[in-house]
């Protein structure tokens, strides 16, 4: 099967499903360079072969296709793989598809998109949202109560769909306390997000600590069209998430983008480190590539370890801090480790970052100042070496007792 090229602006969570497909079809999924949203899809060439000037848009061997669900479709056809077994195998698995778009996203939308300010905050509109979000969470609890996948006993592209639909949800808008009664939905997304062929895409998913904070209003140009109707209608929209046209448009350049070229690829590094063994193999690439010209490193120390308590909750810190380095992703790449046992436990880590500086978006994060950043002297052998124990986990860690490390990639 030849590659498939996917037209989107980045990070955009759609184009996951085909790549996730295409990691079990063992195909190939690219996404070109240089797409500007509101320009590259105006263009004539673009609307001859996508006419809704949407995206995702794929360009495929066998002609151009649309709409996110129809390319992942298209990918596991193609392979004939994720599809079922037998005919009913497959009804199910667009059944599916079917609730994913038409029951599943609606009121995750009309929750998620208010807070990114995307479309008018309305109270009673986002309260609305959240109950709908819990009352379809129930079904499919009860649906997944004596099943680890929803088609037959493997993975299937209505996993792969439907843990793409949840995956805002579960990561920024619904947080523990209100996760806790849907443990089959659960324990199903988790599953699935920590196959090799998810975290492959997806890299790590961390669950909400905290429902992200509404984020500054975009400029009117970078508005969806569905912003100018009325407030709960355009709060309560489905059409915003599903490839739209009217998509949030690039942002300025980030200052990290304009620093000098770099030999070294930390996107390439954050998949080696997550597909072979740390140690050796890992480290020794990591080192063998490694440019401090274009990089630093930094050490991370909680300045209030002595008032943590469960590890549990210690965890939720972690992940919080992550949540909100999250506009970071690109840049970076960090190691925490959680030391010690429930009321006597620490946080201490390892980053990376581009620039020989600590970037100056960290001090937009709210944790930051609740750490300690120290730049890392590699030429001393005892801080590389604990470098290295940061990333396999083991090794002396200065003697603490390792309980459990959290990857920020």
């Amino acid at each position: 099967m030849s590659a498939i090229k996917v037209h989107s602006y980045p990070a955009n969570p759609r184009v996951a499903k085909a790549q996730i497909a295409a990691e079990y079809a063992k195909s190939e999924v690219t996404i070109p360079e240089g797409f500007q949203m509101g320009s590259t899809n105006k263009s004539a060439d673009f609307l001859a072969k996508f006419p809704f000037g949407k995206v995702p848009a794929a360009e495929t061997a066998d002609g151009p296709l649309f709409e996110s669900n129809a390319i992942a479709y298209y990918v596991a056809v193609k392979a004939g793989v994720l599809l079922g077994a037998n005919a009913y195998e497959q009804a199910q698995v667009i059944q599916w598809l079917s609730v994913a778009d038409n029951e599943v996203l609606p009121p995750i939308s009309a929750w998620y998109y208010p807070l990114m300010g995307y479309a008018p905050m309305n109270e009673q509109a986002i309260k609305k949202a959240k109950e709908d979000c819990k009352k379809v969470l129930a079904v499919l609890d009860k649906a997944l109560a004596s099943k680890t996948f929803l088609v037959g006993e493997r993975v299937s592209l209505a996993d792969i769909v439907l843990s793409c639909t949840l995956l805002n949800l579960f990561t920024k808008l619904m947080e523990e306390k209100d996760r806790e009664p849907f443990v089959h939905v659960l324990r199903w997304f988790q599953t699935c997000v920590n196959q090799p062929a998810f975290k492959r895409v997806l890299g790590n998913v961390s669950l909400c600590s905290v429902t992200m904070a509404p984020q500054a209003k975009p400029t009117p140009a970078a508005k969806p069209a569905v912003a100018a109707a009325a407030p709960a209608a355009a709060a309560a929209s489905t059409n915003v998430d599903e490839d739209d046209e009217d998509a949030p448009k690039p942002k300025q350049k980030n200052p990290l983008d304009l620093l000098p070229p770099t030999k070294f690829n930390l996107e390439e590094w954050k998949r080696f480190y997550s597909n072979n063994d740390t140690r050796p193999t890992a480290i020794d690439w990591f080192w063998q590539n490694y440019d401090p010209e274009g990089y630093s490193i930094w050490r991370v120390d909680y300045k209030y370890n002595d008032e943590l308590t469960l590890i549990f909750m210690t965890c939720n810190l972690v992940n919080g801090l992550f949540q909100r380095m999250d506009h970071l992703r690109k840049y970076s790449f960090g190691s925490m480790i959680i030391f010690g046992e429930d009321r006597k436990n620490e946080i201490h880590g390892m980053f990376i970052f581009r620039g020989k500086e600590l970037p100056p978006q960290m001090e937009d994060v709210a944790d930051f100042d609740s750490y300690t950043w120290t730049r890392v002297d590699i030429a001393d052998p005892k801080m590389k070496e604990l470098f290295n124990d940061y990333l396999a986990w083991d090794g002396d860690l200065e003697g603490k007792a390792f309980n459990q490390g959290k990857i920020f990639k």
